[in-house]
Parts: structure tokens; sequence; C-alpha cells
């Protein structure tokens, strides 16, 4: 459980709201606290982790460098909790942002994969709900609405480890309400990237490939819909199957023709100019990426506005023609289920 939080309240500039700073932290009693903390760390879903960074020195980033110093000497706790405070009210460039409720807390030796680590939480309450307050009053009942924060899901959250520091820290970020600001929790306040790890590599590895198929491929082969839901279905079992990916594997599995592997090859290289990261050769693959990515994933040939059809299997069990009623798909099965 955490050993240290306060709240801030914090507005949006723009608007002509408030930064109000609390001098104090929290008291709270356990039950309070395990409710608390389950709804603050409830949110964090995925294995996609992210880091510090900076365009000079990291030491320049705001709350990385306020992080640290609590890190190193927890006493520092509330005035560095006000400095991230600050920062976040400083950060809100767009009317559309909403001013919130902010947490930070602080997660004393915390269990993490057997070993015992500090972690500090930075929270923000932005949404409220209505509900129903009821009291007995003599031989009825009375009801009193009232707005609140619902306990379901945080708005925004980032989870800071201790460890990494010299690298920018490891994070678990999350932006469930962007309020029209995409920008404002990731970049102006945390100004966080994506870490270059198994899972990171195993996600883009996987879209620049669904992108190649999707969009390149018809642009310089012949290929039919369902070769193309052919081609996606085999990326997808490639990565369900193996545990480490292998360029030159996958293109020998997957792609087959030489003239598609050097046209991805192309296509990759491309990519990575444009997006500026680099997508590893070989890697351990991440499970949890591959579920997630696979949703992107839809083998569906769509057929004008009368027929979807979903290839999940064996592409020689499909054939296409044409004749005097049009064209067609003809399918064959074994068996009804």
């Amino acid at each position: 459980m955490f050993t240290k939080i306060v709240v801030h309240r914090v507005g949006n500039k723009i608007n002509g709201e408030s930064l109000i700073l609390s001098q104090e932290e929290l008291q709270l009693d356990e039950g309070t606290v395990e409710m608390l903390e389950n709804y603050f760390l409830g949110s964090f879903k995925t294995e996609e982790t992210y880091q510090f960074y900076s365009d000079t020195y990291l030491v320049n980033n705001p709350v990385y460098s306020a992080v640290s110093e609590i890190f190193e000497d927890k006493e520092k706790f509330l005035w560095e909790a006000e400095n991230i405070a600050k920062h976040l009210f400083e950060a809100a460039e767009n009317p559309r942002v909403q001013g919130g409720e902010l947490f930070i807390v602080f997660f004393e030796d915390e269990k993490e994969d057997d070993e015992k680590v500090h972690k500090i939480g930075i929270f923000k309450t932005e949404k409220r709900d209505s509900f129903l307050k009821i009291f007995p009053k003599n031989e009825t009942f009375e009801l009193e609405k009232d707005q609140g924060i619902s306990l379901s899901k945080i708005d925004k959250a980032a989870l800071i480890y201790d460890n990494g520091k010299e690298n920018g820290y490891v994070l678990s970020v999350v932006d469930n309400n962007k309020n029209g600001d995409m920008y404002y929790w990731f970049e102006d306040f945390l100004k966080v990237k994506q870490r270059d790890d198994e899972y990171f590599h195993t996600q883009e590895a996987l879209m620049v490939y669904k992108d190649y198929i999707t969009k390149q491929l018809p642009q310089e082969f012949e290929v039919s819909r369902a070769d193309q839901a052919d081609f996606l279905n085999q990326s997808i079992n490639f990565f369900k199957e193996k545990e480490e990916f292998k360029l030159d594997d996958f293109a020998a599995e997957v792609l087959k023709d030489e003239h598609v592997i050097e046209s991805f090859n192309n296509y990759k290289t491309d990519y990575e100019q444009e997006m500026q990261i680099n997508i590893a050769e070989e890697f351990p693959i991440s499970e949890a990426a591959v579920k997630k990515t696979q949703r992107h994933f839809k083998s569906i040939i769509k057929l004008d506005k009368n027929f979807h059809i979903y290839i999940h299997g064996d592409r020689k069990m499909l054939e296409q023609g044409q004749d005097e009623k049009g064209k067609y798909y003809m399918l064959y099965f074994d068996k009804e289920v």
C-alpha cells in the first residue's frame, strides 16, 4: 500500500481557473487507502511501458527531475509534489482540457517480479458523475442529488518505477479522457515516449507488416483480397507460434516470394525513417503485444452491402471467379459447426 499521498486542485489557466495547493499530506484510514489504491492502479491493463525524455538533457524534464528528488529523499515529497502540480497547471494550452484533482502518491517497497521497488503515482480526476444519497426521515426517505468522482476508472494516470533512472525510468501511463487534446498528458506534461523493448518491437513489426499488406502490396503486385487476408492470418500465426522473431525466418515462412520480400524490406526502411523508429530484425516476441495488436488484423472480405467473408484459415478452401451472373467466391468446407 502507499505510504504518502497529497492532493492538489489543478484548474485550466486558459479558462481562468486556479491552482490550489495543499500544504499537508492526507491522513487516511486503512479502508480508504485500500479503496483508493484499487482505484488508482485499476486502469493499468497493458504491458506497454514508457520512459521520460527531453529535447536537451533528462534533468530538464520537470516531472523526471521531481520524481528523482523524491526517490532519493522521500522527505522532499510534499515540495516536489507541489512542483509537479505547478508544472501540470502550466502545461494546459487548450481550453478543452478539464481541471481536476491531482493526486501524488508514494508507494514504498512495493513487490515487483520478486524485487522490492519504490513507485510514484501521478493521478488526475476530471469527470464528475451525478449520484443520489438516500436518508431515512420519519416514516419515509429523503433523496439528495450530488456530484462526485466515480471510482470505476481514473481519467489520467502515470506510475513511475524506481529503476532505469539513467534512461528516463520505467513508466506505465494511461489517458482515458483526452478532452480533444491527445498531447496534454503524454507530451506536454509528462514528456514520455514508448520504451524500446520487446513489446514495442512486436507491436511495431506487426503494424508495419499490416500496413504493407493492406496498402503497398496491392500497388506492386496482383493480389486479391483473399490473398491479403491469407497474408494477415499467416503473420499473426507466426507471431503466436514463435517465441522469437527473426526477420529472415518471417520472410521465408510468410512472405516467401523474393520480390515480395525485397518490396517489404524497402517499405519497412521507409516506414522507420518516416516514423523515426528502428524495428529490430531479431527480438523476443511479446504475447501481450500480439494479443493487443491482433484486433487490428481483420481478415474480412466485404462484398457490396450483402455479405462479409471472415477468413481464419486455409486460403486453398476459397476460390474466386466470374460468370454471366457476376463475380463470386466459392467456399469449401468439411462440416457446418
